[in-house]
């Protein structure tokens, strides 16, 4: 009986759609694969602007162009509004980016052991409300 419930319980973790590995690039597929599985509410908007401003703005600027008064001067930050993204355009490879930074000297550190994944998809649809046309 024991094993029973444990078995089910480790199945409701490994195949349950709301668990962090369905959220998570590098589950079993590329990052670039991986959608976003937060809806770009106003809710979820307004929530990644806070979020932005609070852990992103000092290198990326209040304007997201990259212009912080943090910003590494020998390796600017991206241009978030703009039509160029070097590390990759797809919401799976912009939480990657988040979560883990970007090598190979992380300039952009990692975020993982401060922001949820819920609140990097957030950012992200926030991101995504500031797009310019093109990209869209």
């Amino acid at each position: 009986m024991k094993l029973d419930i444990a078995l089910a319980g480790v199945l409701c973790v490994v195949f349950g759609g709301s668990s962090l590995l369905s959220q998570q690039p590098g589950a079993g597929a590329p990052a670039s694969a991986t959608k976003n599985p937060v809806a770009a509410t106003e809710k979820s908007i307004e929530s990644g602007r806070k979020l932005f401003q609070q852990y992103c703005k000092a290198c990326h600027g209040a304007d997201a162009t990259g212009s912080g008064p943090l910003a590494p001067k020998d390796v600017p930050p991206a241009n978030l509004i703009d039509d160029e993204w070097a590390h990759g355009p797809t919401d799976g490879e912009i939480f990657d980016n988040i979560r883990n930074g970007i090598g190979p000297n992380f300039d952009m550190k990692a975020w993982k052991s401060k922001i949820t994944p819920t609140d990097i998809w957030n950012i992200i649809n926030y991101l995504r409300s500031l797009e310019t046309p093109a990209r869209r």
